[in-house]
């Protein structure tokens, strides 16, 4: 029995051996085989054609003009527009056409009180976005008047409304000791606006609302109704209808604030302010001409 299975070792020895290495290698292999095909494949080369995706979280904000390009007439070198200041009374402004007042834009000015306490309605050289920011109001007291929450860097001021008449974008800021609730509800709803046919802005009020006049002074500036060309970090032109100017003219804040150099000349019952460089100045108070309809 010894012999037989001797000899059938002895004459398959060699095959068997390979045999056993050839099963060997096959159990070896199995797993990576496996794991090869399992992993996934390489990716391939991107396309630099493929158009990227817009990325949702990104938005724009409306934000048209703030202020009125009013129509020019010219009369020979000089140019005539007609405005309309925010108590109604209108006027023909005639003025060098090099200034390019019509150009540079205008906006309304009004004051006034609620309860006694004095608050400004000025329509923002930014337009909506240097109130908003892009952000969302804090609350809604008309359709068309919402509150922001104060703004940095604005010192005094605090919370500010921020009332809509068509396109025009007025501003409110509070100062001191704030309006309350009631106080806001009261001039949301009393301090209304209209908007004229060639575009500018009346405002008007009610109730326990009660804007300033022209010829009206608060701390030495007019607080009555006034017309801004122009502003931000630029040259800037006031127009500002006041009783016996030449006696009670008195330099309006929004011309000779920051320090800036500002000059001002009544043309009859019209005071006009400018501020800018030198030759500008110069131009806007001999160039300006007002004559109130």
């Amino acid at each position: 029995m010894a012999d037989q299975f001797d000899v059938i070792e002895a004459g398959e020895r060699g095959r068997r051996r390979w045999i056993g290495l050839a099963v060997v290698l096959a159990l070896l292999l199995i797993p990576v085989v496996g794991l090869l095909a399992s992993r996934d494949p390489e990716p391939g080369p991107v396309s630099t054609s493929r158009t990227p995706s817009p990325i949702t979280s990104l938005t724009t904000i409306d934000n048209p003009p703030n202020m009125l390009t009013a129509p020019v007439k010219h009369k020979g070198g000089d140019e005539v527009i007609q405005v309309v200041f925010p108590h109604g009374a209108r006027a023909e402004v005639r003025y060098p056409a090099g200034l390019r007042l019509a150009a540079m834009g205008v906006r309304p000015y009004r004051a006034g009180w609620i309860d006694g306490m004095f608050r400004e309605f000025v329509a923002p050289y930014g337009g909506e976005a240097e109130i908003t920011r892009g952000g969302r109001p804090l609350r809604n007291y008309a359709p068309n008047v919402t509150l922001w929450p104060r703004q940095a860097g604005s010192g005094q001021y605090g919370q500010v409304l921020l009332f809509a008449f068509g396109p025009w974008r007025v501003a409110m800021y509070d100062r001191g000791q704030g309006l309350t609730f009631d106080q806001r509800t009261a001039l949301a709803t009393n301090l209304k606006g209209r908007v004229t046919k060639d575009g500018y802005l009346v405002l008007t009020a009610r109730g326990g609302v009660q804007l300033a006049e022209p010829g009206e002074y608060t701390q030495g500036e007019p607080i009555g109704p006034q017309l801004w060309f122009g502003g931000g970090a630029g040259e800037t032109v006031a127009l500002v209808p006041t009783p016996d100017c030449a006696k009670r003219a008195r330099m309006p804040g929004v011309v000779q604030g920051r320090g800036r150099r500002a000059e001002m000349v009544c043309r009859g019952d019209v005071l006009v302010a400018a501020s800018g460089p030198a030759p500008f100045r110069t131009k806007a108070i001999s160039g300006i001409r007002v004559t109130m309809k």
